[in-house]
């Protein structure tokens, strides 16, 4: 459902989890097995190992900091740099062609990703700098994703490496996405220079450059190896391009072209939506009328404030809840289900989105179950 609050293309996707009692890897207990190397470039045939199949570049994380971009930058195919090379690919678009500009700008950017391959380039960076006032950046996952499955169909994808510079990803499941939808390696730009911003408003005082941004790709690196190990995966390469998500909010057209084998059970918005939602937040980088440029929007998506995102449970529906099970009030505790009740009003979850459609033939009451005998049917043991 599109708001006045636009919201990233990552937000359409939760991470699946093992229906396990316990998670099956801890993540810090058996840090041991948990790995975040990776290597990028063009993969050969397993079945046939060759000393050509370890001809790629290692990385000691998939999150690359500005110096180690530029060097991949740099690979032209050769001997200096070892027969590797690369090519950048914009991803750009005219934000004033909306949906239909989308669509055709992905469709130019997996033909350009096509003529690299034919071309002898073994490693594609998306990049989104260079946005201006008539041209937006197209979602991070959105492009990497698309190539993605676009070589996959096309027999191509193990001859490239792909990489991601974008301004885009700055959480855990930003990662986590870009990495289980195809991303080698991801350059998160913005994030070091909102570092850089902070240092020098004297946020981080007492830390340098390279000291905050090395700091923040530990800090992802483990959030990530957390975030795997809830599938039993230990490595990133073995979590790269697996998509262990389920899309929410996302319609099967969309879905099927650009997130190939993706569930998607309760359809959604396609990708004029998504278009829409990147011209919304384009605007408040360049809006009609100058600003003062330090207004930010308030967000709230994940803690409420009152001029942010609606939320489910919130300041009042919390002490309503709490003042019930306090006093043992059970006229507060109506009072607290009304509210949470009216959420079809908010679209705040998926049930507010359905009706109840009675039945034809009522149910004879005979043939009921009792909830005795339902809540022996309950399992725990997934919630984690």
């Amino acid at each position: 459902m599109l708001s006045d609050r636009p919201q990233l293309l990552y937000n359409y996707f939760q991470q699946l989890f093992a229906q396990v009692t316990n998670p099956p890897v801890d993540a810090i207990r058996e840090e041991l097995i948990m790995s975040v190397d990776t290597t990028i470039g063009p993969e050969q045939n397993l079945l046939f190992p060759t000393p050509e199949s370890a001809h790629q570049i290692k990385l000691g994380s998939p999150i690359l900091k500005n110096e180690e971009l530029a060097k991949l930058r740099q690979l032209d195919g050769s001997p200096r740099s070892f027969g590797f090379k690369s090519i950048v690919l914009p991803i750009l678009y005219k934000v004033s062609e909306g949906g239909p500009g989308l669509e055709r700008a992905m469709d130019e950017l997996r033909r350009k990703a096509s003529e690299a391959i034919a071309g002898g380039h073994d490693i594609i960076i998306l990049s989104d700098r260079g946005l201006d006032r008539e041209h937006a950046a197209m979602p991070a996952l959105l492009a990497v994703a698309g190539v993605h499955h676009h070589l996959i169909r096309e027999g191509t994808r193990t001859r490239v490496g792909l990489v991601i510079e974008s301004g885009e990803p700055r959480e855990v499941h930003h990662y986590a996405l870009l990495l289980g939808y195809g991303a080698g390696a991801i350059n998160p730009y913005l994030a070091f220079e909102s570092l850089d911003d902070m240092i020098r408003q004297g946020m981080l005082s007492e830390m340098e450059h390279a000291e905050t941004v090395k700091n923040y790709v530990k800090a992802v690196n483990k959030g990530v190896t957390k975030v795997i190990s809830k599938m039993g995966i230990s490595t990133i390469q073995s979590y790269r391009g697996a998509q262990i998500f389920e899309a929410i909010g996302l319609n099967e057209e969309f879905v099927n072209k650009y997130f190939t084998w993706t569930a998607s059970r309760v359809g959604g918005v396609g990708i004029d939506v998504i278009a829409q939602e990147v011209k919304l937040r384009h605007h408040h980088a360049f809006p009609e009328r100058s600003v003062n440029g330090r207004q930010l929007d308030p967000g709230g998506q994940y803690q409420w404030r009152a001029d942010g995102e609606y939320h489910l449970f919130n300041p009042q529906t919390v002490h309503k809840l709490q003042l019930a099970c306090r006093t043992n009030n059970y006229d507060v505790f109506k009072e607290y289900s009304e509210l949470v009740n009216e959420h079809s009003r908010q679209i705040a979850t998926l049930r507010g989105l359905m009706e109840f459609k009675p039945a034809d033939k009522p149910v004879p009451i005979d043939e009921v179950e009792p909830v005795e005998a339902i809540v022996k049917r309950f399992k725990t043991g997934a919630i984690l």
